[in-house]
């Protein structure tokens, strides 16, 4: 908005660009006042260059909506083999929605693993810049509502009937869902295993893409690091899990020993006899469960079972920040862990939403790529595919909040303190200004506030 005591004066004999360089405040020019202004909002003669604006050169083709979506190409795929094969050349209608459909899942599959590879490409850093979490989450949440909307997306498919499926699906053999490439990237990048996958015929996955080029993508998604094993790095550098004021891990078992001597203090002064039984038996079903996560031993025994995914330290961080997350420097973080764990749910809704369309339109016939149908994505539907279980698991060992630690005075300064990294133009500084800073980084680590391999949660 202008201000309302300033405005530009142009006489006869000025050119426009004089004019604009003369500011008038209350009535009186004053040519000082508009370089003061444009160099407090970074505009003035100190600041870089103004960006270039980006054109296509004139010799290229007039962009217009349709070449750029490159609509002919996008509107012209779907052929169906109704129409193809049928001596009459009468298409079935509802192969149209069927082609759509599963078009549209392929282009939302791509979109996920554009967003996906970004992410490990953020978390893949050692140090990450809290300035950037906003980069990360926002990217979680996108992958969140494209979830949402392909699970959605299923219901518009339920409105072709079993007979009207029946039509054209002899024309699909041998052809199947479980031959989508992109979908099993997905699931290798985020960091499901082999060994947690339901054999398919009793063979590998992968022998459903012959060609080089799919196999080629399958191995680069299995061997480059994943989503979990980032996120897993991430959560073992979390402040406070081995930190001389602060001692999560150890304060944390004291407390959980406290809770559960509470717990059975409780259930013994029961007057009941029978209740009294029951609540002592709850205690110890609660002791036994905390133990698997406390004893180190027993967590890595559920790890080798595929029972746990992240390591036990990666755990213990995860779990701070759950217990933690109001902190300022926890805020963040506790989005990133409630955002994966929404995309594993939705992913399974996903998946259940497809086991019971299939169950409507085939029955308990075989798939049409020799799969067992609804059997075989019945068995999808469980816990082994969700490759962020633990996040969902850790709920099983939160404490009340009447048994949480105290965090330190110097803790609570540790996680009230965003650690944010100077950029590189920033970093371009004279001897005595660069000295001042090393200086300063020095007695920050020496405090305790800022340690080098600090947690941090994301850069871009």
């Amino acid at each position: 908005m202008a201000c309302p005591y300033a405005r530009f004066v142009e006489r006869d004999d000025e050119t426009p660009a004089a004019a604009t360089a003369k500011l008038t405040i209350n009535g009186s020019v004053n040519n000082d006042a508009l370089a003061e202004i444009l160099s407090l909002t970074g505009y003035g003669p100190s600041s870089s260059a103004k960006p270039e604006l980006k054109r296509l050169p004139s010799s290229d083709e007039l962009v217009t909506y349709r070449n750029y979506l490159q609509l002919n190409r996008l509107l012209d795929s779907q052929v169906l083999l109704s129409a193809k094969h049928d001596q009459n050349k009468n298409p079935v209608h509802d192969e149209h929605l069927f082609i759509v459909i599963h078009q549209t899942f392929e282009l939302w599959f791509k979109q996920i693993l554009w967003e996906i590879d970004s992410l490990r490409a953020i978390f893949g850093n050692k140090s990450i810049d809290e300035s950037h979490m906003f980069v990360s989450i926002n990217r979680l949440q996108r992958c969140v509502q494209i979830w949402r909307l392909l699970c959605d997306q299923i219901i518009i498919l339920e409105t072709m009937t079993p007979l009207d499926f029946m039509e054209f699906r002899s024309y699909l053999s041998p052809a199947s869902g479980f031959q989508s490439l992109q979908f099993r990237l997905i699931e290798n990048k985020l960091g499901l295993t082999e060994k947690s996958r339901v054999l398919y015929n009793q063979i590998s996955y992968k022998n459903a893409f012959p060609s080089n080029h799919e196999q080629t993508e399958l191995t680069n998604s299995l061997e480059e690091p994943t989503l979990l094993m980032l996120i897993e790095r991430w959560l073992e550098r979390t402040p406070g899990l081995e930190d001389s004021s602060f001692n999560f891990w150890e304060r944390y078992k004291r407390a959980v020993a406290q809770y559960i001597d509470y717990l059975q203090s409780n259930a013994q002064d029961e007057p009941n006899p029978t209740a009294r039984e029951a609540a002592l038996d709850d205690v110890k079903k609660t002791a036994d469960s905390f133990r698997s996560l406390i004893d180190e031993k027993f967590h890595q025994q559920l790890v080798a079972r595929s029972e746990r995914r992240m390591s036990h330290r990666a755990f213990q961080g995860a779990l701070m920040i759950m217990l933690y997350r109001e902190q300022p420097r926890f805020q963040g973080p506790y989005q990133v862990l409630s955002l994966l764990m929404d995309i594993d749910a939705l992913i399974t809704k996903w998946r259940y939403n497809h086991v019971i369309l299939v169950q409507r339109q085939i029955g308990n016939k075989q798939g049409t790529g020799g799969s067992a149908g609804y059997s075989y994505l019945r068995s999808t539907c469980s816990d082994r595919y969700k490759v962020f279980i633990d996040l969902f698991n850790l709920a099983s060992f939160l404490i009340p909040r009447e048994f949480l630690p105290k965090l330190t005075t110097e803790m609570k300064m540790r996680l009230a303190v965003a650690n944010v990294q100077s950029s590189q133009d920033n970093c371009e500084e004279d001897d005595e200004t660069s000295g001042k800073t090393n200086r300063n980084d020095k007695d920050k680590n020496e405090s305790g506030l800022m340690a080098k391999d600090e947690f941090h949660p994301v850069n871009d």
